[in-house]
């Protein structure tokens, strides 16, 4: 298994030139390229540009790919941010299954432009996953709104594209897979795919998504434990005799997730009090989304995660 860094490294070695390459569309931005929103770092057609060597060439499908790894490393590389969960807080967020539509509104707040979770433990299907990098994409041809996915997992990085929009998270998956259909069909390949698909993926993906979902909820608990008190925020660029340019991080930061509430979650769970018995029962953890402000004024989408209670009753 290779370390997110030592992703990085590859990929800039692979190419030499996109850094350089970076610091030119972005300065472009709103000038002679579209103005893309601000949540996205830079469009996927700018990664495929630079893989592409210019985007004259159509890229065959073994090279995809290296577009959407590209993408979510080299975004990564200017914050490095990589965040921890509790453990007992990491099993609590990803057994908690988010019902109905995807919160579309709350995935805009994504701490960085790019981010990394750790997954100790984890799966995609039947291979290890060591944790997978996430970010957004704003399609530069369709205007679509897309959460990227790039899973870190036992010999290769698996993308997995979301779409992101008023439908559930089987629905995301199914629109992703239906242009993914369409754009082999251009290509001349027959994707010959299983039906049930979406409901495989997004049964995998549920704990993935939920763990996204809590760094970009109302106040999530995420500190530095060598910088208490400070939080994740994305860079911001330095005047330079060039112009305004970003730089990269020096090297990858820790974000420590959930480490109060994971110690709340280890209390003891029985207790002896005044000669009765306390019998505490956990109310599972749930999701609970809610509108803030005026009706016809500038309306919020508050999105929590409330973790597991304890729930006592006290029999004499």
């Amino acid at each position: 298994m290779l370390l997110p860094n030592e992703h990085l490294i590859g990929a800039g070695k692979m190419y030499p030139d996109a850094w350089k390459q970076v610091d030119v569309f972005r300065q472009d931005k709103g000038r002679d390229l579209p103005d893309w929103p601000a949540w996205c770092f830079m469009p996927m057609a700018a990664w495929y540009a630079i893989v592409s060597g210019g985007g004259a060439n159509r890229l065959g499908l073994d090279m995809i790919g290296d577009v959407a790894k590209l993408a979510a490393i080299g975004t990564w590389r200017y914050s490095q941010g990589i965040y921890q969960f509790d453990p007992d807080f990491y099993n609590a967020i990803i057994d908690t299954v988010p019902s109905g539509d995807l919160p579309s509104e709350v995935l805009y707040r994504l701490p960085e432009w790019s981010l990394y979770i750790e997954t100790p433990c984890g799966k995609w299907f039947d291979t290890d996953m060591h944790g997978f990098w996430v970010h957004l994409e704003w399609d530069a041809n369709t205007n679509r709104h897309e959460l990227r996915l790039l899973l870190n997992t036992d010999g290769t990085l698996a993308p997995v594209p979301i779409h992101i929009g008023k439908w559930t998270l089987t629905e995301a998956i199914d629109r992703a897979i239906s242009e993914a259909k369409a754009q082999s069909r251009i290509a001349g390949i027959d994707a010959n795919l299983p039906a049930n698909l979406p409901e495989l993926m997004a049964k995998q993906l549920y704990g993935i998504v939920s763990l996204v979902l809590y760094v970009c909820s109302e106040e999530p608990e995420i500190d530095d434990e060598r910088q208490p008190g400070t939080g994740p925020r994305r860079p911001t660029p330095k005047r330079t005799k060039q112009g305004w340019r970003l730089f990269p991080a020096e090297k990858p930061r820790i974000w420590r997730v959930g480490h109060e509430t994971g110690k709340n979650l280890r209390q003891p769970d029985i207790y002896e009090s005044d000669g009765r018995t306390v019998r505490p029962h956990l109310r599972r953890a749930h999701w609970h989304g809610y509108w803030t402000g005026p009706r016809e004024g500038d309306r919020k989408f508050k999105y929590k995660w409330l973790p597991p209670m304890l729930i006592v009753s006290k029999n004499s």
